[in-house]
């Protein structure tokens, strides 16, 4: 494997790019899906499990790990791939989204972000320098940039405040970062929900030369037209030879319609928190577990699936465990969920490799349409 952070494409078919990011710890093959890790584990799963469903990366959060069990002790450790037994590569979040969220009595001026832990209320700073070296103390192969994520809807004063702020951020961030040919700092393309302000952003960043690029706020509550209209005004903008990577995003929808506008990467904590919320993801739309329907139904999830959670085990038991509140009923459709993340992917990059992205396209969201078998 090659010792430094290489993007390469293998195929185009309108927008959608097939590709491969090659670094030290393995390759990345895009479009690809990244599970969240937020605390060093995705939740319900084994690593191994992880790994066998077709993940080349995991994302890891900044956020969370900070606070505990804290930076410096994951590097004292060995770093965060030996902590959390996963050797490939990984990608850590900056904090910023996680700070705009979940935490208590932020303030947010030029220096960076002083916030309240969710957890217990304990005070703490976070500079775009600071965010850099939490990750570095992590050992992720892929960093990103501190930003400001504004929540939609918001006003074009605040958007564009914030906004100018995350690139003078993105700036310290490269500095602080610095060179490491192993690994890559990606800046995040802001702007809310007003192309002029994604294009200034866009535009800004593309000039810092940075080794990838993600787009930012928008899994934020706005439609999936104004996130499909932004990445339509965003993506021309952003070198062809970078990788594209849009934060927290999404439905298989949402990344299917994405990948057609020339993303390369995702990462959303929906298939994991679904599955331990009873609803399944499948080749036929979701699956809500909670349903009485599913009772006395001993027939599988998906008897055409690779993964023993949707091909071996009964709906009724399914259905039993989630209304049971059992853990392993979150265990198998958190399973289930990824394992149909990383099918959709795999056939994304098969498609888009054939030159038939859209039928591909097209025949995934006829199935989705037509739904579940009938009941029996």
């Amino acid at each position: 494997m090659t010792n430094n952070f290489e993007f390469s494409l293998i195929a185009r078919d309108g927008k959608a790019r097939r590709g491969s990011i090659t670094m030290p710890r393995g390759e990345i093959r895009t479009p690809a899906f990244m599970p969240v890790g937020t605390g060093g584990t995705v939740k319900a799963m084994y690593m191994d499990q992880v790994r066998a469903l077709g993940a080349d990366i995991i994302l890891g959060n900044t956020y969370h790990l900070m606070l505990r069990p804290g930076a410096e002790r994951v590097a004292r450790l060995g770093g965060l791939h030996e902590f959390a037994r996963w050797q490939y590569p990984i990608l850590t979040d900056s904090g910023g989204f996680q700070v705009m969220s979940l935490a208590g009595l932020r303030k947010i001026d030029e220096k960076g972000v002083i916030f309240q832990s969710h957890i217990d209320g304990s005070r703490h700073e976070m500079s775009p320098e600071r965010s850099i070296e939490i990750q570095g103390l992590l050992g992720s192969d892929i960093q990103m940039q501190l930003d400001e994520c504004v929540r939609l809807p918001a006003d074009a004063k605040t958007i564009e405040s914030s906004m100018e702020m995350s690139l003078r951020w993105a700036e310290r961030c490269k500095t602080a970062f610095g060179d490491q040919p192993g690994k890559a700092m990606f800046g995040i393309v802001q702007g809310g929900d007003l192309p002029p302000l994604r294009e200034r952003s866009a535009l800004a960043l593309k000039a810092m030369d940075l080794k990838g690029y993600a787009i930012g706020g928008l899994a934020v509550g706005e439609p999936q037209n104004v996130m499909l209209d932004m990445l339509g005004v965003t993506c021309p903008l952003l070198p062809e030879e970078r990788p594209r990577y849009l934060m927290g995003v999404g439905t298989p929808d949402d990344i299917i319609r994405s990948v057609g506008e020339g993303i390369d990467m995702f990462d959303c904590v929906m298939p994991t928190r679904a599955g331990r919320h009873g609803l399944a993801y499948t080749r036929r739309g979701k699956i809500n577990l909670r349903n009485a329907r599913h009772a006395e139904d001993n027939r599988p999830l998906d008897e055409e699936s690779d993964c023993p959670a949707a091909r071996d085990y009964s709906r009724a038991y399914l259905h039993h465990l989630i209304r049971s509140n059992e853990a392993l009923g979150g265990m198998l459709l958190t399973w289930n969920n990824l394992a149909y993340y990383q099918s959709l992917m795999q056939g994304i990059r098969g498609a888009i490799e054939a030159s038939s992205f859209a039928a591909f396209t097209a025949q995934t969201q006829d199935a989705w349409a037509r739904g579940d078998i009938a009941a029996l």
